[in-house]
Order: C-alpha cells, then structure tokens, then sequence
C-alpha cells in the first residue's frame, strides 16, 4: 500500500489517497472519525482545535460500506478556510488583495520550517512554507491510519498507545494491562497517561508552561499486538519493518528520537540483561521470555507485541517568542507567533500509534497478498499455523 497528502493547514480541505488496500475490507466514515476525533483532544491543545470538527469524506474506493480493490480519496474540510480565502486561495490575487495583503510572512520562527523551506523552493513569503509544514497534515495521515487499523483489527492484529513522559514528568506504568485495558485508561486521561498520578502532575506542568508563555514535549509508545513470525526482512535494509517504523515515527512533526523495547537502555547493560531468551510449546510455538528488544530481531518480527518510543520536542511557536531575523531586512526581531499549542504530545500519540499500524499493514499486505481480504486472513492464519508447528 501506498498514500500520498496533499493540503495546507489553511487551505480549503485536506486530500489523501490510498493505493492498494485489499477488496472486501468493511470500512465505514465512523471507523476514520473516530480516530480523527481522539487526534483532536488532549491536554494542551490551542484554539484550532475549537474551531475544527474533523469529519472525513469517502470519495472513492468504498462501495456500501465496502472497499473494491481500488484507490480510496478520503477528504477533510478545514472550517477555518472561510477566514484565509483571501489569502490562501489558488486565483490569482486582484491589485486591491496585493495591496491589502498583511499576512505575508518574512520573519522565520527558530524551530519551524520556515528559512529553510523558504530558501530551499525561493518563497519570499513563507507562508507558503508554514502551511504545508503544520502538523494540521497529520489528520489525514491519521484518516489513513485508521484505514490500516481497521485491516490489522480484522486480520486479529490490535494497536494501542500511550504517553510515557511530558515536560520530564514520568509514568510509572511497567506492563500488565491488555491493549484494550490500555486503550480504555489512556481514553480517560487528559494526557492518555496510565498512571493517574503522573497524569495530574503532567497536566500541571503543561498549565505552568502556558502560564510562562512556553512549551513542553514528551515521550510517546505505541504497542502492537497479535502480529506473526517474520514481517519485514533481513536481506535487504530497505525490508526491515523496524527501520521502516522508525521512520514512520520520525517523520511525525517534532519527533527527534525512536526507539523499541529497552532502545538506548541497551547500551548500559551487557548481552545477558538485553537479549530475548526463546521458548517452545505446543499451545503457542516459539515465544520469548522477555520483550526488551520490542518484538524485532533482524528486522523481522518475532511474534512478541511491537514497542516502539517516540521522542517529540516542545511545540516550536511559544508566547515568549525566540530571537531572529527579518529575511527583507535583515534585521532582528523577536518571532511572530502564529496560533499554537502548549503541549501536543498526548495528539502526537494518536498519530504515532497511526503512522505505526500503517507500516504493520503494509508488511502484512506484502507477505500475505493485496487483493481479498478473505485470501489474506487465509494466508495469515496458515501461516501462523506453520511457525507454530515449525
């Protein structure tokens, strides 16, 4: 499978479309929107999200309630366009919209797209930049995820997340809970933590950084469960699904760092505290007594549930703005501040879990066939049976 985006943060709407998914799969408005609904909550976020009421378009692709075989479009509308038309719309601007135009951009913000974009593709006007830089993109690379998410949960494969960390304030959750157990806790938490206590002190930290016209980044973790032996591949770099998750992960707006199972712990312990001894029964074949290297070895899966991290960076607009430079004048300024969250690392896990079941379905779609749903269950329940009985 295959998607591509297309949209600004103020344009009229936000377009992607998918290539590839099997025929057969149920797939109804609601299952996107759901997910697009959770993208929007969460402790920290700004006023766009007062504004936006995210609600997905099936335009192609689906048949009642059905996909076909071929390319879906999904669509979202951005409410706020009605405010920016005469800014952000494609004819060609009149003398009278030249001369009144007082949002050109030529003052880039430290931390954002803005120069580099700009001297990259010539914009004066880096407008063009910050649009299409938003994390207001990740909507419908989340509408897309969802899609995934509905393939792996028909095929037995579940996909949950979490926040580990905000604003250096840790959960203390080490493992135990079911994915739907997570799910459900996380749901009720303005910051998804599982821990409530964390959680309190994370919202705490998030009002202090709002209150000190700053902002605060965190840790998310997405986990993946029910998946077979061998996705992704040893033999080539470009097949390990790990490294293809990773960067999935990183291409998340603010993301600096991944990592699966114990990630950088790794390096402080020996071989013995690190690797995954491996077991056999008759019930569930080969499985490991611990996880710490988050379900990979060699690229491919080992059966184990997928653990992978992200690090996000604080939100790069703040209320005490930063120094820089007029790209016109050259001069000094301190940056403009364009409407912004304090926190947006309990959002930035819902994408993260999105981006993650992507990548899991493609891999699943490449051993296990593209075509019907039915062959590609088929497929993957013997081949479970196969490793089982290995």
């Amino acid at each position: 499978m295959r998607y591509l985006t297309a949209g600004e943060s103020h344009g009229p709407q936000l377009t992607t479309i998918l290539e590839g998914l099997p025929s057969g799969l149920e797939l109804l408005a609601e299952d996107i929107n759901t997910e697009l609904a959770r993208r929007q909550l969460g402790y920290g976020r700004g006023r766009r999200m007062q504004i936006e009421k995210d609600q997905v378009q099936i335009l192609s692709g689906v048949r009642h309630a059905k996909s076909t075989g071929a390319p879906i479009a999904l669509v979202v509308e951005n409410k706020d366009w009605t405010h920016w038309k005469n800014y952000m719309g494609a004819e060609p601007l009149t003398k009278e919209q030249e001369d009144n135009m007082k949002r050109q951009i030529s003052r880039p913000r430290p931390g954002h797209a803005d120069l580099n974009g700009a001297i990259k593709y010539g914009h004066r006007d880096m407008r063009n930049v910050l649009e299409r830089s938003s994390a207001r993109e990740t909507t419908v690379r989340v509408a897309a995820g969802a899609v995934a998410k509905k393939l792996l949960k028909t095929l037995g494969i579940q996909v949950a997340g979490h926040v580990r960390m905000i604003g250096g304030i840790e959960s203390s959750y080490e493992g135990g809970m079911s994915l739907e157990e997570m799910q459900r806790v996380s749901e009720e938490s303005p910051v998804r933590s599982l821990d409530e206590e964390a959680g309190k002190k994370m919202m705490t930290a998030i009002d202090d950084a709002k209150s000190n016209g700053d902002s605060i980044g965190g840790i998310v973790e997405v986990v993946v469960e029910g998946l077979p032996v061998g996705l992704g591949s040893h033999v080539h770099y470009d097949r390990k699904l790990d490294s293809k998750i990773a960067g999935a992960i990183m291409s998340i707006n603010a993301f600096k760092g991944v990592e699966f199972g114990i990630g950088f712990e790794a390096a402080e312990k020996p071989g013995s505290e690190v690797h995954d001894e491996i077991q056999w029964s008759e019930e569930e074949g080969y499985t490991r007594k611990t996880n710490r290297l988050g379900g990979f070895e060699g690229g491919m899966t080992t059966g184990m549930p997928i653990v992978v991290k992200g690090v996000m960076k604080p939100i790069p607009t703040l209320y005490k703005p930063l120094q820089s430079v007029d790209i016109d004048t050259k001069e000094p300024f301190s940056a403009s501040i364009e409407r912004s969250d304090s926190c947006a690392v309990p959002a930035a896990s819902v994408v993260a879990e999105n981006v993650v079941a992507w990548e899991v379905a493609c891999s699943i779609l490449d051993k296990f066939g593209h075509d019907r749903i039915e062959e590609i269950s088929a497929a993957l329940n013997q081949h479970r049976k196969y490793s089982r009985e290995f």
